[in-house]
């Protein structure tokens, strides 16, 4: 960024293992944290907090999920939304069914239930890859949806197929505004967040991106195959799951079946994309773009053409340019926004100097 690395010298292999090794980094993480936690709950009308900023953070933690799956492991998957589903209707469950559950233990079951769904749809990535894998995990976004649309013990019988969620309470504290949400979902999502980034960057890390490049040479060189696949699996099948139950309980207020298509899945698989394959950065840039550049697309339309537009014509043109854009930045940058930020802090390392 504007700083340089200059001067600043690691002597012990702690110091080098380090998250943040850039004393700059450490400081600029602390701020954008004390930003987000104290400034913005403060600040933030609830509709920017209830409709922008919470689903961004929910989002963020799906394709974060997502992408220790694709990203780094090199597993191709179309079945994030159906492992968001897992995780939204045990959470309920759990809550439903045994009394005075608490919620972050909820959430924390929920996780584990989305992640043992995933290692057992994830057994195909045994024996195929690539575009049959994702085939089978399409299989599973479909299947998924519709056991908890037909077997009604998962909707505790409700004939409505619109139920509505539980109250979040934590330590007797009623987790019920929009900047008690927004809190909750941001401490979430920043541990979750630090923990995959240490997990990427370790001998976990190291095994995923061995079996992604090339699984026969890591299998060579002793890595289990089975063992490094069902993990990737499981983990991001539990961030999925998480992010599942948030997205129910913290954003939509209820838990049904159908707010977990097809077309979510996809999304989460453009955020991905977009923000940059293989990053955690790209996660959050990728969910930000997709979310609100369609917004903005819309108050842009009907600034230049008014209200009176015909509304489909209005959300045509507004997918057309969606589209664009995303080419566009696949064009311009294969590797997505990250590696975009990526070259941006290179250069302000070198400025005034010339490239």
């Amino acid at each position: 960024m504007f700083y340089r690395e200059a001067g600043q010298f690691r002597t012990t292999y702690s110091q080098d293992s380090q998250i943040f090794p850039l004393s700059q980094d450490r400081l600029a993480i602390f701020f954008i944290l004390v930003i987000a936690a104290v400034v913005v709950p403060l600040t933030a009308s609830d509709y920017l907090l209830r409709a922008l900023l919470v689903p961004w953070l929910i989002f963020s933690l799906v394709a974060l999920g997502q992408n220790i799956l694709t990203g780094y492991a090199g597993q191709l998957s179309l079945g994030s939304a159906g492992f968001m589903a897992v995780g939204a209707f045990a959470c309920y469950n759990f809550m439903l069914r045994i009394e005075d559950m608490p919620f972050l233990l909820a959430l924390v079951l929920s996780g584990v239930c989305a992640a043992l769904v995933g290692m057992a749809f994830g057994l195909p990535s045994l024996r195929i890859r690539g575009l049959y894998l994702a085939v089978a995990t399409l299989a599973a976004q479909f299947f998924i949806v519709w056991a908890l649309d037909k077997f009604g013990w998962f909707k505790n019988f409700d004939p409505a197929g619109v139920i509505t969620a539980q109250p979040m309470v934590i330590a007797g504290v009623a987790f019920e505004t929009p900047q008690m949400k927004y809190l909750l979902v941001l401490v979430i999502v920043a541990g979750l967040a630090l923990l995959a980034k240490n997990m990427a960057r370790g001998s976990t890390g190291r095994a995923w991106m061995a079996v992604r490049d090339m699984d026969v040479a890591a299998e060579v060189m002793g890595l289990s195959l089975m063992r490094t696949k069902l993990q990737a699996f499981a983990i991001s099948s539990f961030y999925c799951g998480v992010g599942g139950a948030l997205f129910a309980f913290a954003y939509l207020g209820t838990v049904e079946p159908s707010a977990f298509t097809i077309d979510l899945s996809f999304r989460i698989l453009f955020m991905i994309i977009i923000g940059g394959v293989g990053t955690i950065l790209g996660c959050f840039l990728g969910a930000g773009f997709i979310l609100l550049l369609p917004i903005f697309l819309s108050l842009l339309m009907h600034g230049l053409f008014g209200a009176n537009v015909d509304a489909s014509i209005t959300s045509a043109v507004e997918l057309i340019v969606f589209g664009v854009l995303i080419i566009t930045i696949l064009i311009v940058e294969p590797h997505g926004m990250a590696r975009m930020w990526q070259l941006i802090k290179e250069r302000l390392r070198l400025w005034p100097f010339p490239h």
